[in-house]
């Protein structure tokens, strides 16, 4: 793409954008393309789990556009504010995690976000913790941060307002978060920050903040929450709509190949960077490119080529010609063994209750055939070694000893 042509690709709003002439001010492209110097280009991640889906991709992306165009990313590591958790859209406090917990998640995001980052070229990454100067706050500074914003103006963001007409308890060290996260903008002197369109409150503080400060604010940048494979809900893997970037290459493909029509042009806008008049007019044509461009970026060409064809294998029920179905060792099982506590151990499903109510709906098959007993037993595992136990369209697993 020409020129910024890039800077606004599958973004919801940069702000502020439009300034009076006269003000002297500047919106972002125009500082983007008369700056001296590479930008500060701020996205903070709170690691209080140990997954990432495509919905975290999408501001990761554009971090990585903002590396490509010449500046400087400065990728946050929430290891303080995760010990309080963000308040944004929960009906209900968050459970305070641990340090140990906290150091472990962060290393499992990092990994998962190399496919996306140019962590090589010198200059173009940061990675920082906010412990480093949050830890350090004294009584004084805290006080400092706290006088910059009202009572009236937290309980207007969405979470906290919902909570107070409710009678919810609202816990005063949440109204820190904000503050910190805004402080993290003053620390390292962004000049933008990328977030999802429900971060704006908290981005917008962080211009406050730096304006209190004596520091030139941030712009901000909001990208899209992703809508998950349903179509109707945003991406969580709590509600299984959800694409991880961990998982395995025909997982990923399986899911991808079958996005509906109404989710492809913003899956390819947000998760590809493929022109948008390109998409192919054929549905079914789309939904494989979108699905082979995905898995090729996250494991690479030939693992997404052969993800296709074992894709096309499973739906036909040639399971011995798939060759990168996920492995389950039978080692741990003991036998005689139900079905429903396989589709359980395997991973396949949450629980047996769950493998129960998929079995008796007809979604599980046993290298293609559909099986309906829920207690089916299998009496020792040269019974399933080498079989393909497939739920639904797409969770496969291959049984090995």
């Amino acid at each position: 793409m020409s020129n910024l042509s890039w800077l606004r690709r599958g973004i919801s709003e940069i702000f502020p954008d439009q300034v009076e002439s006269t003000s002297g001010d500047e919106n972002l492209e125009q500082r983007l393309a008369q700056s001296d110097r590479p930008l500060r280009i701020k996205l903070g991640i709170d690691p209080t789990g140990t997954d990432i889906h495509l919905g975290h991709s999408i501001p990761m992306r554009k971090l990585r556009a903002f590396q490509d165009a010449g500046h400087t990313a400065i990728l946050i590591i929430g290891d303080f504010t995760a010990r309080i958790g963000d308040p944004t859209g929960k009906s209900e406090v968050r459970r305070q995690l641990t340090e140990d917990e906290v150091r472990a998640n962060a290393q499992t995001y990092l990994n998962q976000v190399r496919p996306i980052l140019d962590f090589e070229t010198p200059g173009r990454l940061e990675i920082r913790y906010n412990s480093e100067w949050l830890s350090n706050l004294n009584l004084s500074k805290i006080l400092q941060l706290l006088a910059t914003t009202t009572v009236g103006q937290m309980l207007a963001k969405e979470g906290f307002s919902e909570r107070y007409d409710k009678g919810d308890p609202i816990y005063l060290h949440e109204f820190l978060y904000p503050l910190m996260q805004g402080y993290d903008s003053v620390a390292i002197e962004a000049d933008v920050e990328l977030g999802g369109t429900d971060q704006k409150f908290n981005i917008a503080l962080g211009r406050d903040l730096q304006r209190h400060f004596g520091l030139r604010p941030q712009f901000g940048l909001l990208v899209p929450i992703l809508l998950g494979t349903d179509g109707i809900q945003k991406m969580s893997k709590s509600l299984g709509n959800y694409v991880a970037l961990s998982e395995d290459a025909l997982t990923m493909y399986s899911k991808l190949e079958k996005t509906s029509d109404t989710l492809l042009k913003s899956y390819f806008e947000l998760l590809t960077n493929l022109p948008i008049n390109h998409i192919p007019e054929n549905p079914r044509e789309a939904q494989k490119l979108l699905a082979l461009t995905v898995v090729t970026h996250y494991h690479g060409e030939a693992a997404a080529k052969q993800a296709q064809q074992d894709a096309i294998a499973l739906v036909q029920g040639n399971t011995t010609q798939a060759d990168t179905v996920p492995e389950f060792s039978l080692s741990s099982v003991q036998f005689p063994a139900k079905l429903f506590f396989l589709v359980s151990a395997s991973g396949l499903c949450k629980s047996s209750s769950d493998a129960r109510r998929q079995i008796q709906g007809g979604a599980v098959r046993l290298d293609g055939e559909k099986v309906e007993e829920v207690d089916r037993v299998f009496n020792v595992p040269d019974d399933l070694v080498g079989k393909v136990l497939q739920l639904g369209k797409n969770k496969f697993v291959r049984f090995l000893i």
